[in-house]
């Protein structure tokens, strides 16, 4: 028998271990309550039970443990402050709830409550079965508007750093589109735009998102929700700019971070924000906009120590405006892939072509 503390409040569960790839591990574990719980299930049990209810419990718990861990219903309320007494529960209970619910088992607010009664959420979150509609949950979220949405993830994000430990010196930025189903009339949603969809749905409107993640274990700790209309590059200086404003709170020198992003995002008034902001950065160049760098012959380049059939070439490149260290690679393994798919697609274009000419001879 094992123990857990949630929330404060110790729980008891029957364990099975067993030796995993050499160690040991629990491959099994039921759930038995608490100390006062299995005290009053001894108490007078002389038979089995003629019924049993089976609730979902660990994945729940362990979700919503994080969340505990970091604070964040309190961080919410903080900045949002305090409801009306009958709004069933704080707005940093219901995104919170939200959250935990993308995590176990993804579904609409509407279909929340029946699938919160299947589990033992309500040994951790105490609500009235009312508290679950699913349009206190869009009242909830209508209550954080952009800015203190943005207040909300710096503070946790900076939880997030301190209470893991995570290395922030170097960090990854992307951007993508995201397709969604909003109705073409729907005006309540601004943000939802027709653009150049990365999911190659033309059809839906589409919403923007660029995230800063760590380099180690992919860790979201900035993001930025814009209209998808809006090229990817038109909002790289604003996330820029947050991130360095960010690193400072933290009591860290922005000159001490990296930050690497691909190609979509060159353009010289991004590399100028790069540079005012004291970032270190590695990006990406099109080949194709730099043939003089393609003429470098390939005995120039070195074997890379560590990353079997790569080599490299250090190389001064003039691009965007500045100067910079550039570093040419080449993977014979990633070089064989283009080659044989090179190869398919010209198989492809001469069977389309010979079945073209058969049809006119």
């Amino acid at each position: 028998m094992i123990s857990k503390k949630i929330g404060g409040k110790t729980y008891y569960y029957l364990a099975t271990s067993a030796r995993v790839d050499g160690r040991p591990r629990i491959v099994e574990q039921r759930y038995l309550g608490t100390a006062a719980e299995i005290e009053r299930a001894v108490d007078g049990a002389t038979v089995m039970p003629s019924r049993t209810r089976h609730l979902g419990f660990g994945d729940l718990a362990a979700a919503w443990s994080v969340i505990d861990r970091l604070g964040v219903i309190g961080a919410i309320d903080e900045v949002l402050g305090a409801r009306r007494s009958d709004a069933g529960a704080s707005v940093g209970t219901y995104l919170a709830l939200a959250a935990v619910n993308r995590v176990v088992a993804p579904r609409s607010k509407l279909a929340f409550a029946d699938w919160w009664t299947r589990t033992a959420g309500d040994r951790l979150v105490k609500l009235a079965a009312g508290a679950l509609d699913h349009r206190r949950f869009w009242d909830a979220m209508d209550a954080v508007d952009v800015d203190r949405l943005d207040e909300i993830e710096a503070r946790i994000a900076a939880r997030v750093i301190t209470e893991y430990g995570l290395d922030t010196s170097s960090m990854a930025l992307d951007m993508t589109n995201f397709a969604t189903y909003i109705d073409s009339t729907n005006d309540k949603a601004p943000i939802a735009q027709r653009g150049k969809a990365k999911q190659k749905r033309s059809d839906l409107r589409l919403v923007g998102l660029g995230l800063v993640v760590t380099r180690d274990g992919g860790i979201p700790l900035l993001s930025r929700a814009y209209p998808g209309n809006k090229p990817d590059v038109t909002q790289f200086a604003a996330m820029i700019s947050e991130l360095a404003a960010r690193h400072r709170a933290l009591g860290a020198d922005p000159g001490e971070l990296t930050i690497v992003f691909d190609a979509g995002q060159n353009s010289e008034p991004n590399f100028t924000a790069l540079t005012d902001a004291r970032l270190h950065y590695v990006g990406s160049l099109p080949p194709s906009d730099h043939p003089d760098l393609l003429a470098i012959p390939r005995s120039a380049y070195r074997p890379v120590a560590g990353f079997d059939g790569v080599s490299a070439h250090e190389v001064a490149v003039s691009a965007l405006g500045l100067q910079h260290r550039g570093v040419l690679t080449h993977s014979a393994e990633l070089h064989a892939g283009q080659v044989r798919g090179l190869d398919q697609t010209l198989a492809k274009a001469q069977a389309t072509l010979t079945t073209i000419a058969e049809v006119l001879a």
